[in-house]
């Protein structure tokens, strides 16, 4: 089937000579059809328009000359005035599809109340469209008011010398911005790991006064435990700030910097106009960088943008101070999240310490919650057990809450406290008490021998307890069963051959109560 030839698109010269061969040599719609190549509805569409306005002869009337006014003459409709041509403020519109709730058919609307005559809403939105794609390399999402705030870290980083070694490090560059206003957000860093990326969140949302629903941020290890697009796993502490603030992390794709747009172009300028601007400066302390930092962003915040005509702090306070949340009461309290195995002793190793759970816990995973202060320990998403935070790296911190029944009656002792019961009886019990622990490798492993000696006060006279022990050191038999023997057989009433020995003064070898406190 042959293919069917396109017509020709007419312009205002055609117009002109449809009128001519028309009106001036009196041609029929067909001749000018088929003299022109143009279509004979055409022709007719022409002439018709051209008896509708007044024009039935040739030459035109003076004042036709000028072929924009004869187009406007033929293509104004009768009845209806003139078309307003009055363009809409294009860096208006732009700035007010950023609030909330509002649409171009909604600024449309408005710009016909103003210009009822004026263009209609397809060329309103293409002629918005055109001047996006002006005024930006390649069209970016119009973000909402209070919707989102994008953060990285700039690829540029700040040389940052230690004063006391000469030893240079680098300082992190972290940057956020507000996705409707671009008002941006800057601060230098130590690194780029966990506790200073979530530190930089926090900084950002302070400096801006409010939460976003939604914060995007690059994939970084420290806060992305997996970069999966549908399904990213956070890391815990990472999802706990997003708790506290009631927001959202949405994590962009790896090697897709158009994600986060917004970011990416703060950065830049953030290179340009602030980190260029301090690379004839050294630095010897991280607060003298941020407070140099602080003082170019301001410059930048409340420079004038070229597309827009207003600063980003004109902007924020305009549109989007008041569609963000508000801050919660407290700030956010850095925690580091860990999985731990509750050991036989029902206590688990936090930073080279060990901290008590409940004794049932054994052999089980628990989730330990680490901040400064506190120790936080967790099982199915229940706090079973929190402690005070020891600043040194070792030893025990129990409850005797945590222990078995048959555990915690030796929860609270101590050399000294045991030595301090067995004084009651008398000074040759507190000796041997004391020989008992003093001669183990460990104090502990006599507490089961000196709470033997005491109890035997419970079944015996106090005086006899006193004598058995006073026997027992004369004849060096320096255990719970050999005073429980002569208790038994009534040795402590039979004075010993041999003078009994007297209690023995202070001397270097009796350490005494005060050597276990």
């Amino acid at each position: 089937m042959p293919r069917r030839k396109q017509a020709r698109r007419t312009n205002v010269k055609d117009m002109r000579s449809i009128l001519r061969l028309t009106y001036g040599q009196g041609l029929s719609v067909r001749a000018v059809s088929e003299r022109l190549k143009l279509s004979k509805t055409t022709v007719a569409t022409y002439v018709l328009r051209a008896r509708e306005v007044g024009l039935s002869s040739w030459p035109l009337p003076p004042g036709y000359d000028d072929d924009a006014a004869l187009e406007q003459l033929l293509f104004r409709r009768v009845g209806r005035p003139p078309q307003d041509l009055s363009e809409p403020d294009w860096p208006v519109v732009a700035r007010e599809i950023k609030r909330k709730g509002v649409t171009l058919t909604l600024l449309w609307q408005e710009y016909r109340a103003a210009h009822p005559n004026g263009y209609g809403y397809t060329w309103f939105c293409d002629r918005f469209t055109a001047f996006q794609k002006r005024t930006h390399a390649s069209f970016r999402n119009r973000h909402e008011a209070g919707a989102v705030m994008q953060t990285d870290y700039a690829g540029h980083t700040v040389p940052l010398i230690d004063p006391s070694t000469g030893e240079i490090h680098q300082a992190q560059i972290f940057v956020a911005v507000l996705g409707a206003s671009s008002l941006t957000f800057v601060m230098a860093s130590l690194s780029q790991k966990l506790p200073d990326w979530i530190e930089g969140q926090v900084q950002a949302l302070g400096y801006f006064g409010g939460v976003t629903r939604a914060i995007v941020c690059d994939n970084l290890k420290a806060g992305v435990a997996k970069a999966l697009w549908f399904e990213p796993t956070l890391n815990q502490t990472f999802a706990a700030m997003a708790d506290h603030y009631d927001t959202t992390i949405l994590p962009t794709r790896s090697r897709h910097p158009r994600d986060k747009g917004k970011v990416e172009g703060a950065v830049l300028i953030v290179e340009r106009w602030i980190l260029a601007r301090l690379r004839n400066r050294r630095f010897f302390a991280l607060a003298d960088l941020n407070a140099a930092i602080a003082a170019l962003l301001e410059d930048l915040n409340d420079r004038p943008m070229r597309h827009v005509g207003q600063s980003r702090r004109a902007l924020f306070e305009e549109i989007e101070r008041s569609a963000l949340a508000p801050l919660p009461a407290e700030r956010f309290e850095y925690a580091e999240w860990k999985r731990a195995k509750v050991h036989p002793d029902y206590h688990v190793e936090v930073d080279k310490t060990f901290y008590s759970v409940p004794h049932r816990l054994i052999g089980r995973q628990v989730d330990v919650r680490l901040t400064h202060r506190v120790v936080e320990l967790f099982h199915d998403h229940q706090r079973v057990a929190s402690h005070v935070r020891r600043s040194q790296r070792r030893g025990h911190v129990t409850v005797s809450e945590h222990m078995p029944k048959a555990h915690q009656r030796y929860a609270n002792m101590t050399p000294a406290s045991l030595i301090g019961k067995a004084d009651q009886i008398g000074v040759n019990t507190a000796i041997l008490i004391e020989r008992l622990m003093r001669d183990r490798p460990h104090p502990e492993q006599g507490y089961r021998s000196a709470m033997g000696v005491l109890s035997l006060a419970r079944r015996y006279d106090r005086d006899r307890v006193e004598a058995s022990c006073e026997r027992a050191l004369i004849i060096n038999a320096v255990s719970y069963s050999s005073v429980a023997t002569i208790l038994k057989s009534g040795l402590d009433r039979i004075r010993p051959a041999t003078e009994p020995a007297r209690p023995t003064p202070a001397h270097t070898n009796i350490r005494g109560r005060g050597y276990y406190q």
